[in-house]
């Protein structure tokens, strides 16, 4: 039956019914909208707070610098440039760490690697890092960079101008050590620096007389500086064939170059920038050396360390870099690494490990590479890149 055919009371109920169902289906789409648009601002909600969390941060490596119960008396030899750090670093460890003990010695770099690779000592240093042949000769023994140092190009040069600090470039120093100038006032010398008075002695060379990484160091740089002379003719390492000149003299050591120098008028001699103090001290000169780019540069904080940013990034993880006259513009040309020569086994686990806690502080730029340690030898920290893979090489240190 239609609506138009129902009674007045009968359509007025249809009416109702269609209203009824008619709200009750809005009211249900509500709920649902609600409900929809609950979810919606709940999920919103959640993907605001995930973004406020603070993401992790990465790991870095334990670097314990305690060690480990009982009592240790380590050794460490060689380097005389690393000599004066050790002295300080070991009588500061031994205060905080009563029971380790670290005895410093020199003896020259090749000695330190050496006693190294043969278990003599528990570290050896060095200015050199090691060869390919070393490495292959003693597998699992390590270089490790402690910090940065530099090397003086000094001389004895009386009635020279007090505070005059000379310009000499690496193919200059290359012929003096040649013997093919042997006066001060070479034309060679002093077209290097003009408006200097430079008096006419006599060249005295001086050269260490023991495996060395100060001659690694300063044969390095004379090869780079003059690749066709001193380069292919003589090269460099810990030990060299120095050419045959009247008046050169070997010396033990850089204190052993500080005083022959100091006794010798008319000197040249290369001295670690350890011993710096004590060339001052002996009225020894420095010359400001010319690096790659042209510029004479003098071995100070700001030269050094322009040098070693360039070259930071290019260090490899066994951290084996020659760090010599490279091509920062304003840097300071003979820069190194200093290095712990590890053996490829400690004597125990337990003397590994105190090794590897002494380390860890040496480099710890709150610890041993605070400005309170580098300061008094002239030496520099290592860059944060290079601190982080000395810290990896460290924590490999078995026993």
């Amino acid at each position: 039956m239609s609506l138009s055919a129902s009674s007045p009371a009968r359509r007025h109920k249809l009416l109702l019914g269609i209203a009824l169902i008619t709200s009750l289906m809005a009211g249900a789409t509500t709920v649902v909208t609600t409900a929809s648009a609950s979810a919606t601002s709940k999920n919103a909600l959640q993907v605001a707070m995930e973004k406020k969390k603070p993401k992790p941060k990465p790991t870095t490596p334990t670097t314990n610098e305690t060690p480990p119960s009982g009592s240790y008396g380590l050794t460490e030899e060689g380097s005389t440039l690393l000599l004066p750090l050790f002295e300080l670093w070991s009588t500061a460890y031994h205060q905080q760490h009563a029971n380790v003990s670290v005895a410093p010695g020199g003896g020259g770099s090749g000695k330190g690697v050496t006693d190294a690779a043969n278990g003599v000592i528990n570290i050896g240093a060095s200015d050199a890092y090691l060869t390919s042949s070393q490495v292959s000769q003693y597998p699992g023994m390590k270089n490790i960079a402690l910090a940065i140092s530099s090397q003086m190009v000094n001389y004895n040069i009386p009635f020279l101008k007090a505070g005059v600090h000379l310009n000499l470039s690496g193919q200059v120093i290359s012929q003096i050590y040649q013997g093919k100038i042997t006066d001060w006032n070479d034309p060679a010398i002093t077209a290097l620096n003009p408006g200097v008075v430079i008096p006419d002695d006599k060249i005295v060379t001086l050269h260490r007389s023991e495996s060395s990484g100060d001659t690694f160091i300063f044969s390095s740089f004379l090869s780079a500086a003059d690749p066709s002379g001193w380069g292919a003719n003589i090269g460099y390492g810990t030990t060299i064939s120095f050419p045959t000149i009247p008046n050169a003299l070997g010396e033990t050591g850089n204190a052993g170059m500080v005083t022959g120098c100091q006794q010798t008028p008319g000197c040249i001699a290369y001295i670690g920038i350890s011993y710096q103090a004590k060339t001052n001290a002996a009225g020894l000169g420095y010359a400001a050396l010319q690096n790659a780019s042209g510029k004479f540069e003098l071995p100070d904080p700001a030269t050094v360390t322009a040098e070693a940013q360039a070259l930071a990034s290019k260090t490899p993880a066994n951290e084996t870099l020659s760090m010599i006259y490279d091509s920062a513009a304003n840097g300071y040309p003979i820069i190194n690494y200093e290095y712990a020569i590890i053996p490829a086994k400690e004597s125990s686990t337990q003397v590994a490990q105190a090794v590897q806690a002494f380390l860890y502080w040496a480099v710890d730029p709150k610890g041993g590479s605070s400005s309170n340690f580098l300061d008094q030898v002239n030496f520099q920290p290592l860059p944060p890149a290079v601190l982080a893979l000395t810290q990896a090489q460290i924590a490999q240190i078995s026993g």
